[in-house]
This record gives structure tokens, C-alpha cells and sequence, in this order.
């Protein structure tokens, strides 16, 4: 269970984040939401699609592997990417917002807190130190901070970019069966993409709608990601090829 407080670096002052990978730290998961402001480094290295929300929306999120617990970019301890996403990245830190007196005025100002509990979390020598000796932020940290305001922005962006593609339509649902071998298949479902003939028709109106509000380069993104479906495929397979030629008693 999460026990968050309010990171300060007094009460935080040795704390150190574990950055390694595994299923210790919760990383064995098949999909992973993201944002729209991080589709363009996204897109380069994973597929993208939406799924259905609790009240009926939609939430994008990258391909992962092809089972509910299978990370296909985990190996070794490492994340084998050249771009982590945003909610992987942020480790044990999320923003929040707390009253304070700014310029005479009471405003909500974002802050940080952190999840004691967490697995990444340690206080020994290993990972990466939150706060300097004499008390200031890290290098880690202030990678931390722009990860978390790329995610502040990024949810508010979501919202926005997903009512406007609902509005005309473009999210449709697709069924895919993924062969890595002869023996070996998997059955996609409860993923939407973007409807490529549905967008391509579009009037002139809301194909400008969509451009001045900057979603229909999101669109295309998220339509390019498609194609790091065969990197995808190509390391299950190698996986694949892995176990069965692993020593019995040994995968």
C-alpha cells in the first residue's frame, strides 16, 4: 500500500531511487498510459493505442508485450529503449498541489510527494541520491521535475486530444492476431487506433480544427507508432527461441 508524504530534504535527505528494472519494482506490465505531449519520442520506439475507461472514455497507452504481465522492454535489469515513458520514469514521485501565499495571494502550487513504500525506494548506497549533501536537489531530481510537469501537462493535453477525436469518430477498435511462430499466436484485443479512412475523409473544417489545435499530428503519430509492432514481435519471438533452448530446470 502507498505511503506517500510531502518530499522535503530534511525528513527525505538520504534517500536514494533504485533507476534498475524488474518485476521486483512493478515493471512486469503489458501496456503503460501515456500522454500526448510525449507521442513524438514515443512513436519512435513504441505502438500506440487507446483503451476504454471506467466512465466510457479513453486513454492512450504503448504497447508493452503481448500478455497482462509481460514487458518486452526488460532484460537484464535494464529498460532497452532510448525513451522511458513518463509514468515509468516518474519511479515513486507524483505532483499534487497545496495551498500557498504567492505574491500576497493564496494559490495552488504544485509540490511534490513521494511514495515511502515504494520498491524503488532505499536509503542505503545503491540508486540514484534525491537531494545534495547540503541539502539541494539532485540532477536526479530535477529530471524528476520535468517528468513530472510533462505529466501535469500531458493529462490535461489527453483530455482535449481524446474529445476531439471521439467528436469525429476517429477511434475505432482493432482485433489483431500476432503469429511469432508456428506454435505460437495471440489475439489483440481491447485496443483502439485511429480509423486512417475515417480521418483521410475528414471536411476541410475539421481536418483544420484538428491542426490548429495541434491533434492531428497526434493522429499521424499515433498511426507511424504502428510500425514498432515488428520490433515488438521480433524480441517475443527471440524470447521465444530462448526458452526452448534453455536447459529443462532452468527458464
Amino acid at each position: 500500500m502507498a505511503r506517500y508524504e510531502l518530499l522535503n530534504n530534511t525528513a527525505h535527505k538520504d534517500l536514494r531511487i533504485s533507476t534498475r528494472f524488474g518485476e521486483e519494482f512493478g515493471d512486469n506490465t503489458g501496456v503503460v498510459q501515456v500522454f500526448p505531449t510525449e507521442f513524438a519520442e514515443l512513436q519512435r520506439e513504441y505502438p500506440i493505442f487507446f483503451r476504454q475507461v471506467e466512465d466510457g472514455g479513453f486513454e492512450a497507452v504503448a504497447l508493452l508485450g503481448f500478455e497482462q504481465h509481460e514487458n518486452l522492454f526488460v532484460r537484464d535489469g535494464g529498460w532497452h529503449a532510448a525513451y522511458l515513458p513518463g509514468l515509468i520514469a516518474r519511479g515513486p514521485f507524483l505532483i499534487g498541489f497545496q495551498e500557498q501565499m504567492v505574491d500576497g495571494q493564496l494559490r495552488n502550487e504544485p509540490v511534490i510527494y513521494v511514495d515511502l513504500d515504494h520498491p524503488r525506494v532505499t536509503r542505503g548506497q545503491d540508486g540514484h541520491p534525491v537531494f545534495l549533501a547540503q541539502g539541494g536537489h539532485s540532477p536526479y531530481l530535477e529530471r524528476i521535475n520535468t517528468v513530472l510537469r510533462g505529466i501535469n501537462h500531458g493529462v490535461e493535453a489527453s483530455k482535449a486530444m481524446i474529445a476531439a477525436f471521439q467528436q469525429l469518430d476517429l477511434i475505432q477498435p482493432m482485433q489483431m492476431e500476432v503469429r511469432f511462430d508456428e506454435s505460437n499466436a495471440v489475439n489483440l484485443s481491447g485496443l483502439y487506433g485511429i480509423d486512417r479512412e475515417r480521418l483521410e475523409a475528414l471536411d476541410a473544417q475539421s481536418l483544420h480544427g484538428l491542426q490548429q489545435s495541434g491533434w492531428l499530428e497526434g493522429a499521424y503519430l499515433v498511426g507511424a507508432s504502428l510500425y514498432n509492432m515488428r520490433r515488438l514481435i521480433a524480441e517475443k519471438q527471440q524470447r521465444l527461441r530462448e526458452e526452448t533452448a534453455a536447459p529443462e530446470g532452468t527458464a
